[in-house]
């Protein structure tokens, strides 16, 4: 018998420049999911809050540095809510949080970076900042903690609108993140 479910035609999703050698097989897996949730959502990059709902998903250590699951519950219903009708609006913008420039039709003369494509540019500020601050403790590999501090730490992505309508202060849940990372290098 065969599968009368329709397919989802796999479209890769690069990832930004040399991330792959920077994540942990467990934030690798969060890009995986994230880039599925984009093509399933019909969107055409992923974003912060792919990101984020990915990362919730598949990362014990980041659903516990939320307060409590009442919270944590909440942020998951905005993020589920997304593909019916809260982020519709969002479906073939580019997200933009301010953190890097947004170029909408390059001049013919400039060489696009084809790793960053399909990504927005607010996700691309996440994931390098969560090498970032792997690189600043003297580690090779980002965890899904210095990607749940960086994507709360850009106060104008989507990840933080749905943190912030779900009830979650943003700033908080960065500092949160960033003890309990530092809890877990001990």
């Amino acid at each position: 018998m065969q599968n009368r479910t329709p397919r989802i035609p796999e479209q890769p999703t690069p990832n930004p420049a040399d991330a792959d050698a920077g994540l942990t097989v467990e934030l690798a897996s969060v890009v995986t999911g994230a880039r599925r949730r984009a093509l399933r959502d019909g969107d055409r990059q992923i974003d912060t809050a792919h990101l984020l709902h990915s990362l919730i998903e598949s990362d014990p250590e980041v659903r516990e540095a939320f307060d409590g699951g009442p919270q944590l519950a909440k942020v998951l219903g905005y993020l589920v809510q997304r593909s019916i009708g809260y982020g519709l609006r969002w479906q073939g913008s580019v997200e933009d949080s301010g953190a890097v420039p947004v170029v909408r039709e390059p001049a013919a003369d400039v060489v696009r970076d084809p790793a960053a494509e399909g990504w927005s540019p607010s996700a691309v500020t996440a994931m390098e900042d969560a090498l970032h601050r792997a690189g600043l403790r003297g580690e090779p590999r980002a965890r899904g903690l210095d990607l749940l501090a960086a994507l709360a730490a850009d106060g104008e992505c989507r990840a933080v609108e749905v943190l912030g309508r779900a009830g979650v202060d943003a700033r908080w849940l960065a500092g949160r993140a960033v003890e309990r990372r530092a809890e877990v290098s001990r």
